[in-house]
């Protein structure tokens, strides 16, 4: 009887693990190379730098099977500089993303935590040939601040005949959790696409309060809100893939630059835009089994009375050595009219200059 019991304790929690299968997965991007910017009141600047082509990063994430189509899921993201081996943020440990969800096959997936943005997702996997990274990313010129968020409550649909799509809220982004008001630092931000075949169709949207606390007091100034909207395709027509993207930015706050707004000139930038658009166009070219062109060309349109404009025009080349390992070499050349201030970065840094090139190698485990 004692061995019948445990025989049956035994082939009990046998069935308990394969009913709840999980996966635990380490995955990371180590990425380097050198950077030469020019055009900047800091002239001639040479440097090793992380994160050039993808930002460096240590993640873990995992899955458990809760069964009936049911899932738990979680993702830890740290990220680091190779050139020194710091940590990106000072005092953070997985400063990239950090949520917790549950996936259903049939509902969608609902997740918390710090998540990046519907708006920067479009941006990042839909509008850019560079995937926002090297010199030619799209960041130099489209507005930051909509990158992820923390606080946040993301849900995705399931997979409809193509289409999908994409909710988030989050609160006090701004390091002010404690204030009574969740407005201030409050982003709101949704997406809708079309995937099937060799078309890619993105539209999304986000908004930031820029309401503010009065004081000490927990009263609230009330400041209306930045809206930015993006609409972007690509086609993969074999030969190419033609990319094509148009933002509408409007509010205060809107177009904030990537550089943060220092002046990397020998002059006073121009206040920010509340009213502005920036249009994207295009392409990336397969060179051989292993080699791929990347080209756009990027319009900021400053529609608030300074015109402040800017153009960018960037050419990359990138080239498997493996599936996990490449090398690239890029530049990008920014024109600013009217003291615009935009420079020339990378995935990672905002750069010093009007003009940049870089070469270097990433590998991805």
């Amino acid at each position: 009887m004692k061995k019948t019991l445990i025989t049956l304790a035994v082939l009990a929690a046998a069935t308990g693990v394969a009913q709840a299968q999980s996966s635990v997965v380490i995955y990371g991007t180590v990425d380097a190379g050198f950077v030469s910017e020019r055009g900047g009141k800091a002239g001639s600047v040479n440097k090793l730098d992380s994160g050039v082509a993808s930002a460096s990063r240590l993640g873990f994430k995992g899955t458990e099977d809760l069964g009936s189509g049911l899932s738990a899921l979680f993702v830890l993201e740290s990220g680091f500089s190779v050139d020194t081996g710091a940590q990106d943020v000072g005092g953070t440990l997985f400063n990239r993303q950090a949520y917790v969800g549950l996936s259903s096959k049939t509902t969608g997936t609902l997740t918390l935590g710090r998540q990046y943005t519907p708006w920067y997702n479009t941006l990042s996997k839909v509008a850019d040939p560079f995937a926002v990274g090297y010199a030619g990313s799209a960041k130099n010129l489209f507005p930051a601040g909509t990158t992820r968020t923390s606080n946040t409550v993301m849900y995705s649909s399931p997979n409809f005949n193509g289409f999908d799509a994409d909710v988030a809220y989050s609160t006090a982004n701004n390091g002010q959790e404690s204030l009574v008001s969740s407005r201030i630092g409050r982003q709101i931000g949704a997406s809708v696409g079309y995937a099937n075949g060799p078309l890619n169709a993105r539209l999304a949207y986000n908004t930031t309060s820029n309401d503010k606390q009065v004081g000490v007091t927990t009263t609230v100034a009330e400041a209306g809100s930045a809206r930015n909207w993006l609409a972007a395709a690509n086609y993969d027509f074999a030969v190419a893939k033609a990319y094509v993207a148009y933002g509408v930015n409007k509010g205060a706050n809107s177009s904030l630059r990537n550089n943060g707004d220092l002046n990397a000139y020998n002059y006073t930038s121009a206040k920010t835009s509340d009213d502005s658009t920036t249009a994207l166009i295009g392409a990336t070219v397969p060179v051989g089994p292993a080699g791929t062109v990347m080209a756009s060309v990027i319009h900021v349109n400053d529609k608030s009375g300074l015109n402040a404009d800017a153009n960018q025009f960037a050419v990359g080349y990138s080239y498997a050595l493996s599936k996990r390992t490449s090398t690239y070499a890029s530049y990008a050349k920014i024109s600013n009219k009217n003291n615009a201030g935009y420079t020339v970065g990378n995935n990672s840094n905002v750069g010093s200059g009007d003009q940049a090139f870089n070469v270097g190698v990433r590998h991805s485990f």
